[in-house]
């Protein structure tokens, strides 16, 4: 199809956004606009420039036969501070305080627009990463794992705590929850994972970190590699947690007497410290 450049902008615009870490062939644009190399070449650097300024993100072209076009979804740390800092706030009302030190937290996992912002920030740190799903435990962590899937453009996988007939044969291991202190077991099914994959542990809250160490049990189980491990909140954890190495976006802090602070977790750390230094 003939476009004008305006119209050709928008539309691979919304292609590449809709296949994010997708390697597209240099000549597809040129087939699909009916347009010159040199024009497409022109077009992908005025969107790479407007992504990189608006902090959304960038794309990678590399040249050769083996070469294309890449679409990385990114976020910088001035709106990640924001989401952050709007995140904290909502956390702080009162009314969300839940006995043993946790929080309610199941209407903003479960708002678009806040699933998305988490979604794109927990994803930018893997997003030159190999990895293959997204996998996470049921049930409150099912959306947050599907919003960082899919701006990784990957499948996700849920391990489930009671076995499902749709799954057919599965793999289980039993787990001590470091919070309870209560054995639990958890499965998966042996179609979800293929070995050598690589894979990006998600969930919503943790602790003591045993249900997380529970799915990298998993992984070996499967013969599957694990790429990292993030979290929307790390709670307070007296004693050594079963997982040290983590991405946290917020960092729910339960003091003695019952009072509760929450603050940014490790995100920034990990990801924008030379900014955060200076």
């Amino acid at each position: 199809m003939k476009l004008k450049r305006s119209e050709r902008l928008i539309d691979m615009t919304n292609y590449l956004i809709n296949h994010p870490r997708t390697l597209i062939t240099s000549g597809f644009f040129v087939t699909r606009y009916s347009s010159a190399k040199s024009s497409i070449s022109e077009d992908l650097s005025i969107m790479k420039s407007t992504l990189e300024k608006q902090q959304l993100g960038t794309i990678e072209i590399t040249n050769g036969a083996a070469g294309g076009i890449k679409y990385l979804p990114g976020i910088g740390s001035e709106e990640a501070h924001k989401v952050v800092d709007e995140l904290t706030e909502q956390l702080a009302d009162p009314s969300r305080k839940l006995p043993g030190g946790y929080l309610y937290m199941s209407d903003l996992l479960g708002h678009p627009s806040t699933l998305r912002a988490i979604g794109r920030m927990l994803a930018s740190e893997y997003m030159r990463s190999d990895v293959d799903a997204v996998m996470t435990v049921e049930t409150k962590g099912i959306p947050l794992a599907q919003a960082v899937a899919n701006y990784l453009n990957v499948p996700f996988i849920i391990v489930r705590h009671e076995s499902v007939i749709t799954e057919g044969s599965t793999i289980s291991v039993n787990y001590v929850s470091r919070s309870s202190e209560r054995i639990q077991k958890m499965e998966l099914s042996k179609r979800s994972l293929q070995r050598g994959m690589k894979v990006l542990i998600v969930d919503d809250y943790m602790k003591g970190g045993g249900t997380v160490h529970a799915m990298v049990d998993l992984l070996k189980e499967f013969e599957a590699e694990l790429t990292g491990i993030a979290v929307f909140a790390e709670g307070t954890y007296k004693g050594q947690r079963a997982i040290e190495d983590f991405t946290s976006l917020l960092n729910v802090d339960t003091s003695q007497d019952g009072q509760v602070q929450i603050k940014a977790g490790n995100y920034f750390e990990r990801n924008f410290k030379d900014i955060e230094e200076h």
